[in-house]
């Protein structure tokens, strides 16, 4: 992984981790399985968030995603190109 990469996946840590609270928080970056592809030429990258919060119990899978959108509006904008989400709540199983 690219010191661009590690630095955005602190910053994605870091957003979510005060948005949500995770009790379990995963982040891979996919991007060099994108090398070449369209949005992978501007610099942003690929992502796949698996993330465990008390805050998605009793909430529908694209609630649970809009939050996860919301805890990384800025970082959609400029360094996030794609997002796999995987959200669930505590007593879900993985």
């Amino acid at each position: 992984m690219t010191q661009v990469g590690s630095e955005r996946i602190a910053r994605m840590r870091a957003q979510l981790t005060a948005a949500l609270t995770p009790a379990e928080l995963e982040i891979i970056d996919d991007s060099h399985l994108h090398a070449g592809h369209t949005g992978a030429r501007d610099g942003r990258g690929h992502y796949t968030v698996r993330i465990t919060a008390s805050g998605f119990s009793g909430l529908r899978p694209l609630q649970r995603h809009q939050l996860v959108y919301k805890a990384l509006a800025e970082m959609m904008q400029t360094d996030i190109h794609a997002l796999a989400i995987v959200a669930l709540a505590p007593n879900e199983l993985r």
